[in-house]
């Protein structure tokens, strides 16, 4: 079987481990080299595991770490997806697709009918990514109005 067409599991996870510790790593640098740190609004490892947070690690076959994706509890039947990052090395293999519609069927289940994200400007290959999913661009809510390089995008979910 090709890399490209191995199979792909996303599970509920904890933050703190070492494989998830270097993707975090690997996020904040990517995110680091395109925007000032004051527009990287990016989630802690304690923020991670506070209650109405949902993390999520994506592992390939052999169990390695591929990508990761968090959803935090918001209000009114509203969630925020947040810390997506997907390893280098896994791009191009529907590891963050996986991870979102794992991320949506828990959230339907739990009742949630709307998930929201931020993304950056600079960050085209997300966009696009979260566009195919069925995420449309909404103005600016939250910690985000006003923020120059954030793109809001926001899906109703059933």
């Amino acid at each position: 079987m090709r890399a490209a067409e191995a199979s792909v599991t996303v599970a509920l996870e904890s933050p703190r481990q070492p494989e998830v510790d270097e993707m975090l790593r690997g996020s904040e640098a990517y995110s680091y080299s395109l925007y000032p740190p004051e527009a990287c609004f990016l989630l802690d490892v304690e923020s991670l595991e506070r209650p109405g947070v949902a993390f999520y690690v994506a592992r390939g076959d052999v169990g390695e770490a591929l990508g990761m994706g968090a959803l935090v509890d918001g209000v009114d039947g509203t969630a925020e997806l947040k810390r997506m990052f997907v390893h280098e090395s896994a791009r191009g293999r529907r590891v963050g697709t996986s991870i979102i519609e794992r991320i949506e069927q828990d959230a339907s289940a739990r009742g949630i009918r709307r998930i929201v994200l931020e993304t950056g400007t600079r960050h085209d290959a997300a966009q696009a990514m979260y566009a195919k999913a069925g995420y449309e661009v909404v103005p600016l809510f939250g910690q985000y109005v006003g923020e120059e390089f954030s793109v809001c995008m926001a899906k109703n979910l059933g």
